[in-house]
């Protein structure tokens, strides 16, 4: 890994007496274990009255930054920790980084993106690691620096917030103007048109909207920072800065989607486990033999395009995949729930996703938007080796409702107890409140550890009670034995977004048609679910006993021309789909196709077949099954 070095203005001691002259080194406060509705945002008021930085700006650039969530302490995927995001990447800190454990960015430079939670604690006098885990002390921290940056521009602390827009814009620490304008004008899009939000810990937070504020955003000039480039990517939207750095050409296959018939119908969420660097080198490495369309930045501030779309990327272990997908490999790791992904990661993607969709025409559903943990393998054999990132703690409620995807929308009133009726036959969708969805999790390494803290997903059962054993994925335990709450155990569990047919209810709990059986899920009143009133429903047609399950959709071996080697459609045998079950499938039906790339003998050529097959959500993964053999 190379260390990366930017240009960017630094604290220094005349940041340090600015902190004296604007605020008091006092002792410091924390939030009580007990703390009042509005503890937050008392804090809040309170460091933004020491150190002279409006409230409004705190609390705006606190939005941007984390949503106003402290996280237990825990860093995120850039190394930010608390309501503040202050940054600590020097690895040994209060969290050992540990394989699969972040932060990301443990580089290690004398970088001061990296370091802003130490340039905080000493404009306070507090101890670095007090600034990770005690949220006032962490306000107090960023307002300082706030105060400083905002001191070096203007030698004045201005009462009208948009006089703050270049220290806003310092405080992201980009290097460039358009990374840096980018973090400001969120900002100042929160302070004017207002935001509310209701964190993890039950607390009120809200910040009035003031249209009125006009930010300064002349002041950006002052920041010394490298002109931004221009648009080298045609393949991105206007707002993500990106650059294009090909894979090797090993690492993926030369094509002309969609014009040659083989459409995009998938976006796949990846995480790296591991850094942005670290991502762009595997796939440029020969060796490596994997790549993705696309990587981006922990910190939302640049995308790495390593793979024209029209292309097809090595990156879902499935090729029919492939064909038919763009992946999206995010720094960060999955494993554990130490990191966090930061609004600024979460945003970026969105706006990646969101381009994308509208280019190739995919539906924003979690049909369609998956994550790798979605996607079968190609054969049994390699279904232990399945990935099943972006993880547990991808919280794919937020990132839908910033897609704009109206399945998203949160839940209030009744509708947020109950989750709507649930009955036999009718589809719903999984849909558990992230923040209120705390399940225990097992990572296991040298050690194990089992951690219980807010997830994506629900465990199912193979009866309705707490107690029974988690169902079994034959293609992971051909012998029948239960599941388990290991991380990589993903044959017994759902995840927010996908949909399925209920099979039955019992009480408190709901039986979905899962993976070939009844599985069931703790649903009191429905709250786990929402109803999916226009879901595509496919059964066995009349006199198919079982319907075959696949993971691709290719042609009949006689369907290729001669020379050109036919791909294998395996069938998952264990897995079963008879008479009386029903699960959901994706708008429309898939023709059966396959891809050879050109040769210097050969142009590139596509192979359709006269099937289709029904893209069904089957277990956590989607699988295929032949339109012959279904009925609607």
């Amino acid at each position: 890994m190379t260390s990366r070095h930017r240009r960017h203005r630094g604290i220094g001691a005349a940041g340090a007496a600015v902190a004296l002259i604007w605020g008091c080194a006092t002792a410091g406060y924390a939030l009580p274990s007990d703390a009042a509705p509005d503890a937050f945002e008392r804090a809040a008021e309170r460091a933004a009255e020491e150190f002279g930085v409006p409230k409004d700006v705190l609390l705006g650039v606190s939005y941007e930054s984390s949503w106003w969530e402290a996280n237990d302490g825990r860093p995120s995927t850039k190394g930010g920790y608390g309501p503040m995001h202050l940054t600590d990447t020097t690895s040994g800190g209060t969290y050992a980084h540990r394989p699969g454990e972040g932060p990301v960015d443990a580089t290690g430079t004398d970088d001061p993106s990296e370091h802003t939670l130490q340039a905080a604690a000493a404009l306070i006098g507090v101890a670095p690691r007090v600034l990770q885990r005690d949220e006032a002390q962490n306000l107090r921290g960023g307002a300082a620096l706030l105060a400083s940056y905002q001191r070096q521009i203007t030698r004045a602390a201005p009462i009208d917030p948009g006089g703050w827009y270049g220290a806003v814009a310092h405080y992201s620490q980009a290097a460039d103007t358009a990374t840096a304008g980018r973090f400001a004008d969120g900002v100042f899009d929160a302070i004017r048109a207002g935001r509310q939000r209701v964190r993890k810990d039950g607390q009120s937070v809200s910040l009035p909207g003031a249209p009125s504020v006009r930010p300064a955003r002349s002041q950006l000039a002052s920041l010394g920072l490298r002109a931004s480039a221009g648009a080298a990517v045609p393949e991105c939207p206007a707002e993500l800065r990106c650059r294009f750095a090909p894979a090797a050409a090993s690492n993926y296959q030369v094509s002309s989607r969609n014009s040659n018939g083989m459409a995009v119908d998938f976006i796949v969420i990846h995480d790296l486990e591991g850094s942005y660097d670290g991502g762009v080198s595997w796939f440029k490495d020969p060796a490596s033999g994997v790549s993705a369309h696309y990587v981006l930045k922990a910190d939302g501030s640049e995308a790495t395009q390593m793979v024209a779309t029209k292309d097809i990327a090595f990156h879902g272990g499935n090729y029919w995949m492939n064909l038919h997908g763009i992946g999206i490999e995010m720094e960060g790791y999955a494993a554990e729930g130490p990191t966090w992904f930061t609004p600024a990661q979460y945003k970026a993607t969105a706006a990646l996703v969101r381009y994308l969709a509208r280019r190739f025409d995919v539906p924003l559903d979690r049909k369609h938007i998956i994550g790798h943990d979605n996607i079968l393998p190609p054969r049994p054999s390699r279904a232990p080796d399945a990935h099943w990132d972006p993880g547990p703690y991808w919280d794919w409620e937020k990132f839908m409702g910033l897609l704009g995807s109206a399945k998203s929308q949160e839940r209030t009133g009744e509708e947020a107890r109950t989750g709507g009726s649930v009955k036999a036959g009718q589809a719903v969708m999984i849909a558990p409140t992230y923040a209120k969805n705390p399940q225990p999790v097992t990572v296991c390494g040298s050690t194990c550890r089992t951690r219980t803290q807010p997830s994506n997903l629900l465990y199912v059962r193979s009866a309705p009670r707490g107690d029974a054993p988690l169902v079994s994925d034959l293609a992971l335990r051909p012998d029948g034995s239960a599941g388990t709450d290991q991380i990589d155990d993903w044959g017994s569990s759902v995840v927010w977004g996908q949909e399925f047919v209920v099979a039955d209810v019992s009480g408190d709990w709901t039986a979905l048609w899962f993976g070939g059986k009844k599985g069931w899920i703790h649903n009191p009143a429905g709250v786990n679910t929402r109803p999916v009133p226009d879901a595509r429903i496919v059964r066995p047609a009349s006199g198919t006993k079982t319907v075959s399950v696949y993971t691709t959709a290719y042609p009949r071996a006689d369907e290729y021309p001669q020379g050109l080697p036919a791909s294998d459609q395996t069938r998952f045998s264990m897995y079963a789909f008879p008479q009386g079950q029903a699960y959901v499938a994706a708008r429309t039906p898939v023709a059966a196709d396959d891809f050879f790339p050109a040769t210097p003998t050969r142009r590139e050529t596509t192979v359709t077949g006269d099937q289709t097959y029904e893209v069904i959500q089957y277990n956590r993964r989607l699988a295929t099954v032949n339109t012959a053999e279904t009925a609607r």
